[in-house]
């Protein structure tokens, strides 16, 4: 009788494990956002990025092959006002003429916690490339997960605000924030 209880209780361990298992492999970027903010001589901006697109292949119990990519357009940059929307495609900042799109691959996760990763890989932007780690929190919610993470970009080290806007004018950390929705598979 013991024998078959514990045959039970480890059938249903498997169960249970197998069912937390989730996987997301498509994005939904009508849904999704990508965001920034600065300050600008001290008061605190805020600006979005209306065009992106993002591939995802993340699994929860296998994080060994999990992967993400993101092609963001640098055109589609809303920064408040036409003037900053203006001067930002310049070749001081974006260069967007040059410089269209900005891509993030990732190398790799880590789970640093119960729905919390770190998500490692290379941003491009400008032509310069670098490795940069990223804090990712997945909230799980009826069908779809709901990605958001946030990276303090340091302009100086992609060459963004060169020339006049070299000084402390506009800050020299930015933080990228998104939010990726996407659907359980």
């Amino acid at each position: 009788m013991s024998i078959r209880l514990l045959l039970v209780a480890a059938c249903s361990l498997c169960v249970i494990c197998t069912a937390q298992a989730v996987e997301y492999t498509r994005v939904n970027t009508t849904a999704s956002q990508i965001s920034f903010t600065y300050n600008q001589m001290g008061s605190p901006m805020y600006g979005t990025f209306g065009k992106f697109e993002a591939t995802l292949d993340f699994d929860t119990n296998n994080l060994a092959n999990a992967r993400t990519t993101l092609h963001i357009d640098l055109n589609s940059i809303d920064a408040g006002s036409e003037d900053a929307n203006t001067e930002l495609v310049k070749p001081a900042w974006f260069d967007t003429e040059k410089f269209p799109v900005a891509v993030f691959e990732s190398s790799h996760f880590t789970q640093v916690a119960e729905h919390h990763y770190l998500m490692a890989g290379q941003l491009t932007l400008k032509g310069i490339t670098r490795e940069v780690q990223v804090p990712v929190e997945l909230k799980p919610d009826s069908a779809i997960g709901i990605f958001d993470g946030e990276l303090v970009l340091k302009r100086d080290e992609f060459g963004l605000g060169v020339g006049e806007w070299a000084d402390t004018v506009v800050s020299k950390d930015i933080a990228i924030k998104f939010k990726v929705v996407a659907p359980q598979q």
